[in-house]
């Protein structure tokens, strides 16, 4: 037999029930349930089903929830191949800002540019072969890797390190858009 909520709680302290958040969701849902009491028949497995449910996770497919995540669902490998080719000038465009040091419309066209590449590129790479994704993960990698560092060198404004990044992104750019 359970123990009594007297005889829980310590002496001049009442017993004080846990209320459930007015916030919603998996974390009220969680906190509404009470697994201690026998009665109720849930268990701690349910709740968490419930609420990696509730989360819109993939449960019993952890690495599909990872791509539905980041393929858009309504791109197609064919529709990605079509648009990487612009997106991937749009990168190339940026040279003028470089060499301008016009730093912060960089910063502002390289974040919008990067993205899109970054989602067609990676529904392409999920297309190819099993064999062939780790040499061509490699290359995305880097290059947005690439991009990033682009990005530092235009906050701290640094000239040197930018063109030199900018002429590594244009390399790696070339290498990848060559293998896929």
């Amino acid at each position: 037999m359970a123990p009594s909520a007297a005889a829980i709680s310590p002496p001049g302290i009442p017993f004080r029930r846990r209320e459930p958040s007015n916030h919603g969701g998996a974390a009220a849902l969680a906190a509404s349930i009470d697994l201690k009491t026998p009665s109720k028949l849930l268990s701690r497995r349910i709740v968490l089903l419930a609420t990696t449910a509730m989360a819109g996770t993939s449960f019993l497919n952890p690495a599909r929830a990872v791509d539905s995540w980041f393929v858009a669902p309504e791109q197609t490998t064919a529709e990605a191949e079509a648009a990487v080719a612009g997106h991937a000038a749009r990168l190339l465009e940026l040279r003028p800002l470089v060499e301008s040091g016009s730093w912060r419309e960089l910063q502002i066209e390289l974040r919008d540019a990067a993205p899109l590449l970054k989602q067609d590129l990676y529904t392409i790479i999920q297309s190819r072969p099993r064999d062939l994704r780790p040499e061509l993960r490699k290359l995305y990698t880097d290059l947005f890797n690439g991009v990033t560092r682009l990005d530092y060198a235009a906050r701290s404004r640094d000239s040197v390190a930018a063109d030199d990044l900018y002429m590594a992104i244009v390399t790696r750019l070339e290498t990848i858009l060559g293998r896929i």
